[in-house]
């Protein structure tokens, strides 16, 4: 796995998060994460690549293709903007440019699997097809995830996409029902492994101290020593709310 796209199944899940855990627990590899389009910020401030490489390490390159200035999906800030939109065949490019240097290419989407790169209607599943690569999902713990998870990985299915697995984004310290309920449940939803569980809070750590932990949220898939979260109950990833 050289390549792996990370999609969610909404925005603000913690996918900057889960990459940056994946990323930590891939090292010493070397590692690149690519943002396609990172929006809502201005020329200079520190995107979701930057936070991943500040978070995983030095063993981390980050690169963005294109920034667009407005909190919106890549095509409507592309648009009023005035700016030219990202295309999936140059998230291939860069991302196949990248796997040439790097042992791991970590391509994280911006919202949704589905949300529109450019008004053509071309989206990360596109990119994604391109790259013939595996797409991790990261879902929220709460209620009505397993609608929207068991949407993303059916429309994964229907482009002949592989889903690696789906991992929480991020888990409250004291989950309630639904999200301990959801831990057996959202493999059933995927149709594929529960890969991790990531605590509520875990971008608030110190670098250092999120590394040390990044592997425990992980199954071995994503190069971590958790078992696989397939019907295990809420304990199997329970992690304590992390410091700082």
């Amino acid at each position: 796995m050289s390549v792996l796209v990370v999609t969610g199944t909404g925005t603000e899940i913690g996918k900057t998060i889960v990459t940056a855990a994946v990323a930590a627990a891939a090292a010493p590899r070397r590692v690149a994460v690519l943002k396609p389009a990172q929006t809502g910020l201005e020329p200079g401030e520190p995107g979701d690549a930057a936070e991943v490489a500040r978070l995983a390490g030095g063993h981390v390159t980050a690169v963005e293709l294109a920034r667009f200035p407005e909190p919106l999906a890549p095509a409507t800030a592309a648009r009023r903007a005035g700016m030219r939109p990202v295309r999936p065949y140059e998230v291939a490019e860069a991302a196949e440019k990248l796997a040439a240097g790097h042992d791991l290419v970590l391509v994280e989407g911006a919202g949704g699997l589905l949300v529109r790169f450019d008004d053509e209607g071309a989206t990360l599943a596109d990119a994604a097809r391109l790259l013939a690569a595996p797409v991790l999902v990261v879902a929220p713990a709460g209620l009505g995830t397993l609608n929207s998870t068991a949407l993303t990985a059916e429309a994964l299915r229907a482009r002949g996409l592989d889903c690696l697995g789906v991992v929480i984004g991020s888990m409250p310290a004291a989950p309630g029902l639904a999200a301990r309920c959801n831990v057996a449940d959202l493999p059933v939803a995927a149709g594929a492994p529960l890969l991790g569980v990531v605590p509520e809070g875990a971008g608030s750590l110190a670098p250092a101290d999120f590394r040390a932990q990044a592997a425990d949220w992980l199954a071995g898939p994503l190069g971590g020593h958790r078992p696989l979260g397939r019907g295990t109950g809420a304990t199997a990833f329970a992690r304590p709310s992390p410091r700082g």
